[in-house]
């Protein structure tokens, strides 16, 4: 074993200066990055909320389709989805226009089966007594939980929504196989010029991570402000 640590070239595993002359191109790459993630989540986010009130609701015509949408879009690769809607689709007349458009698209359609699950376990967490009050100020379904439900809910789906948006911005990586150049397809771009691998990935992987702990400083300045939403 140590016979093979001392066979690593330890001195390839890392070139600073490459990394350094290649942030500028990957930079761009993450702008295309963040552009459809940031797209993808706010779609995901309005469809996932309708889709979870409508998984909670009595009439079958409305939770049937919607566990059936999130049965589909949880059982299955986002990436054969993003397949079928930038290969498939245009076989039977649709087609997008451009590879950006159908890795939003897709992205949006399969986190949204995830948001969902959390708006409808954020809503049945609130205590059965909130909507009872809201009953007695004659309040009806929407007016219950615009004004008291999603307030209250909002606060317990901060962590795992935050969670989804960090999924999200690393699930964008899967859009390079439809040729967006992101930022894992910019770095597959610098690897194949310089034959240097290992630097290329181990940068984007840095570039990825460094996004994820801004996103987690976000979260929790939101969680403090939502706290006094919390009941005792």
């Amino acid at each position: 074993m140590f016979e093979t640590f001392r066979e690593i070239r330890w001195d390839y595993l890392f070139d600073f200066e490459l990394a350094a002359d290649s942030l500028p191109f990957l930079l761009e790459g993450l702008q295309v990055t963040m552009i459809i993630a940031l797209f993808s989540m706010f779609f995901a986010l309005i469809l996932g909320m309708v889709i979870g009130i409508a998984r909670m609701s009595k009439y079958a015509v409305l939770h049937l389709p919607a566990r059936l949408y999130i049965s589909f879009m949880r059982g299955t690769p986002l990436l054969v989805f993003i397949f079928i809607l930038y290969y498939g689709l245009p076989v039977i007349g649709i087609e997008f226009d451009s590879a950006v458009v159908a890795a939003i698209v897709g992205v949006s359609l399969n986190f949204a089966a995830y948001n969902a699950e959390v708006v409808r376990s954020a809503i049945l967490s609130v205590p059965k007594g909130q909507w009872e009050a809201a009953a007695t100020l004659q309040m009806d379904y929407f007016q219950t939980l615009r004004r008291i439900i999603i307030p209250q809910a909002t606060r317990i789906a901060l962590p795992p929504t935050f969670n989804i948006f960090m999924d999200v911005v690393k699930g964008t990586s899967l859009a390079s196989v439809i040729t967006v150049q992101e930022l894992l397809y910019s770095s597959r771009l610098v690897a194949g010029r310089t034959f240097d691998s290992m630097t290329m990935y181990i940068t984007a992987a840095l570039i990825y991570w460094l996004v994820c702990i801004v996103i987690g400083y976000f979260q929790d300045r939101l969680e403090i402000r939502y706290n006094r939403y919390l009941t005792n």
